[in-house]
């Protein structure tokens, strides 16, 4: 054995699906790791794990911000780097920085930076979450109502060119502001179309489901409800196989035992995945922030504007985990794959289930923080 193998033993493995114990992996030169039963481990140098967990690193489809800044201060390189690097400290190996509505000008900045910061290889940036600006006014949520309004052909053309230079674009879009054709017009250009901040009904979600959208954003949140004769958008995206959807789960934004139901509910093969809706707090002390010349004040855990409407989250993907497990009850292997394989294949990207070395987090038994390997020569 070369002094570049190391061997993780003595706690949980997560393979992105299963969550193996007595189990233990080696990783050569920092290649895929081998998971083999402890043993039949090999040698060369051996860390504890002292029961923590050892699973790839996060996915997050839905960063607004981090480390003191959001995407929407100033759609640059720079920016997407600060922020991917304070997400990568708290676990994330792969996001999509995430520009909440604002104007054509503003949108084509974020596009152009993110492309850019792909090109040059920015570590995490797996592509871009454009939430808005084609919402619906009645469910808004924190966004600015004055720069919402329908998509037009030249929105259409300049998401389709971005969903051409980017690993991955991921629109968030109502019924209320596109049509479906827009729709399938951007599905078969590869864009990921999200359902959200709408008050459209169950029949008309599900006609722009069957014309090309693939997710809802942050379920639950700014949308048509679960009704007892209409079911909604909240109702459409637990029935529709076709749909995955986005999940704040902090336990503010949804009640854990609203949680509990929509997880039973849910009809694959779609599934339900983890997003932190991180603002420019994550990573930082910070407890008050401006967004577009609002203030928003993080107290508790809550991220709120002025008059009390919740403005993103103060969260990240581990906390999220541990109150699925501790207070909705999903397994634990089903909370993981929630932050790591099921947002990544969403996005046809790999990089949150490679098992390799330098992509591996390791989260403490008690699911209350998680580290990145140590950096090897």
């Amino acid at each position: 054995m070369t002094n570049n193998t190391v061997t993780f033993r003595n706690g949980p493995i997560f393979d992105g699906n299963r969550l193996l114990y007595d189990h233990a992996i080696t990783f050569r030169d920092g290649e895929e790791g081998e998971i083999r039963p402890e043993s039949d481990a090999v040698g060369g140098e051996v860390v504890d794990l002292k029961g923590d967990i050892l699973s790839p690193g996060y996915c997050d489809l839905q960063v607004n911000g981090g480390d003191g800044i959001m995407l929407n201060d100033n759609p640059s390189v720079q920016t997407v780097q600060r922020i991917a690097a304070a997400h990568r400290r708290l676990g994330v190996v792969s996001l999509l920085p995430t520009l909440i509505t604002d104007t054509a000008e503003k949108t084509q900045a974020a596009i152009e930076a993110t492309v850019q910061a792909v090109r040059e290889g920015v570590s995490g940036v797996a592509g871009l979450h454009l939430e808005g600006p084609h919402l619906s006014v009645a469910r808004k949520g924190a966004h600015d109502a004055d720069l919402i309004r329908p998509m037009d052909d030249t929105d259409l053309a300049a998401l389709i060119a971005a969903a051409d230079a980017l690993p991955c674009l991921m629109v968030t879009v109502a019924p209320e502001a596109v049509t479906e054709r827009q729709v399938a017009v951007l599905h078969d250009a590869g864009v990921l179309v999200s359902l959200g901040h709408s008050d459209a009904d169950f029949a008309t979600c599900q006609r722009y489901a069957a014309a090309g959208a693939r997710c809802v954003t942050h379920l639950f949140n700014a949308m048509s409800q679960l009704g007892n004769r209409e079911p909604g958008l909240v109702g459409a995206a637990l029935a529709n196989g076709g749909l995955s959807a986005g999940l704040i789960a902090d336990g503010i934004h949804v009640h854990p035992e609203v949680m509990r139901a929509a997880w039973a509910a849910k009809t694959s093969p779609g599934q339900i995945f983890l997003v932190s809706d991180a603002m420019a707090v994550a990573g930082t002390d910070l407890t008050a922030f401006e967004l577009e010349g609002r203030r928003i004040t993080r107290t508790n855990g809550k991220l709120t504007l002025e008059d009390g409407t919740l403005a993103g989250a103060d969260l990240d993907l581990t906390t999220a985990i541990r109150v699925l497990v501790t207070q909705v009850g999903v397994p634990l292997p089903q909370a993981l794959a929630a932050a790591t394989s099921y947002p990544s294949q969403l996005i046809a990207h790999s990089g949150a289930q490679q098992l390799r070395y330098a992509s591996m987090i390791r989260i403490s038994a008690t699911l209350d923080s998680c580290d990145w390997l140590p950096q090897r020569d």
